[in-house]
């Protein structure tokens, strides 16, 4: 059967062919898929749904020799699982995972159907899908049709623009943009990392229920909140370990790293877990603002909170460690005695090459100057100490030990062993527990 559906007022006519003479209303996957193409078409050259003209008795005709254009590149994704969060998520890891044998990436998609029998649970203005989404595609924000559908769980059908044959013009340091978005894809060598965010998704919930004392906005945004552990072994005030998540500034939450406040927690510090605005709709300079009003809201309400306001040591992983390093080179650096950025992106230059340059903003010579630690210099008065994962890429390391060389500190701490996730491990015990012990010890106020 070929379907041929032509907008009104439009010349181009769309073919979508099935392998079997099915009826258009029947509840197959393979009708699922023609209607996912045609939602797909609709939201990516943003035609009226009005404006279609197909129906089950077109549907049912024979066109010989009627001229056609190619039928849209989709891939598509499925889960059972009963939550529909989850199933999103799920059927989103495998579209994507169907995406790299076309050489796509997730910049490459132009529009999205998802079909639910609860279409309002996997909506994309709620919170935890939107976050289920950035986990699996970062900041990229296709258009995304949403439809009822009576089948288990979620499906997913991801509309793609035609992939461009790799270009090996180097870009940077000898490496072509593909070979540089692979060494800074962290993921790539982690064989589950579905696994790897359930798991943290997991621990962090047990940990916030059993541990938290209270979720704080410290700024105007609804994002601009941060929770706040105390240690019960001791009394205040306590010197406060502040910890900023990773995620490319575009993914994650702080909930997803709460347990790896259990450390420091037991070392008698009391920890805060930072959130910040998400790329896109934000940018990576209101990123950086909202972590400068965080600082300025610590050294204003830490004595109200049991903490010390002259013992705030500064950390952050990934994105995280960008803006824990840039922080002790502005003028709220005063504020803070150590820091310790792990694993994390100091020279924005590379970036700038790939496609979350534009996204975050940082895709010119002076927003590069500006918000690259490594351009800058950290206050003198602040204890550094630099970490990264042994089985990390060569770009991560290179950021590290460039870094560290730039602000003349010891030379970047090598975890054996770890890559760019299980790196945080470490926080809950063994080498990278001391070194953060360590760092937090020496930057310490005298007396």
């Amino acid at each position: 059967m070929l379907v041929v559906v032509k907008f009104e007022n439009r010349n181009e006519l769309y073919a979508l062919s099935c392998l079997s003479p099915l009826k258009w209303e029947e509840k197959t996957s393979e009708v699922f898929k023609l209607h996912c193409q045609l939602e797909c078409i609709i939201a990516a050259s943003q035609v009226p749904r009005r404006a279609m003209t197909p129906s089950p008795a077109l549907a049912e005709q024979s066109f010989r020799a009627m001229p056609t254009a190619s039928p849209p590149l989709l891939v598509h994704g499925a889960s059972a699982r009963p939550e529909l969060v989850a199933a999103l998520r799920a059927a989103l890891a495998e579209a994507v995972r169907a995406m790299t044998p076309l050489g796509a990436l997730p910049a490459d998609i132009v529009a999205m159907t998802w079909s639910a029998r609860t279409p309002a649970a996997i909506h994309p203005s709620r919170a935890v899908v939107d976050l289920a989404q950035r986990e699996i595609l970062g900041g990229v924000r296709p258009a995304v049709t949403i439809r009822a559908a009576d089948h288990a769980g979620v499906r997913v059908a991801l509309q793609l623009r035609s992939p461009t044959p790799p270009d090996p013009t180097p870009v940077w340091r000898g490496l072509s943009r593909a070979a540089l978005a692979q060494q800074y894809s962290p993921r790539v060598g982690v064989p589950d990392m579905g696994a790897v965010f359930d798991a943290w998704r997991t621990d962090g919930a047990q940990f916030r229920s059993a541990h938290l004392i209270a979720e704080l906005p410290y700024g105007p945004s609804h994002a601009e909140t941060l929770d706040l552990y105390l240690p019960n072994n001791s009394n205040g005030p306590h010197p406060l370990w502040i910890f900023i998540h990773g995620g490319y500034w575009q993914a994650i939450d702080k909930a997803h790293n709460a347990h790896f406040a259990q450390g420091m927690l037991s070392a008698g510090y009391a920890v805060a877990m930072l959130n910040y605005a998400l790329a896109p709709p934000a940018n990576l300079a209101d990123i950086v603002a909202q972590t400068q009003r965080a600082l300025q809201f610590f050294a204003r309400e830490a004595t109200a909170l049991g903490c010390d306001p002259t013992e705030l040591h500064l950390s952050g992983h990934s994105a995280g460690g960008h803006l824990a390093a840039l922080m002790a080179c502005l003028p709220e650096g005063q504020l803070i005695r150590s820091c310790l950025p792990l694993s994390g992106l100091f020279d924005l230059a590379p970036l700038a090459n790939l496609p979350m340059g534009r996204l975050l903003g940082f895709d010119t010579g002076t927003a590069i100057a500006n918000l690259s630690p490594q351009h800058l210099r950290p206050l003198p008065h602040i204890h550094v100490g630099l970490a990264v994962g042994g089985l990390e890429s060569a770009e991560f390391h290179r950021q590290s030990t460039d870094l560290a060389a730039a602000w003349g500190q010891a030379p970047c701490r090598i975890i054996a062993g770890k890559n760019h996730f299980d790196l945080l491990d470490g926080l809950n015990g063994g080498e990278l527990l001391d070194f953060a012990r360590h760092v937090a010890t020496i930057g310490a106020s005298p007396g």
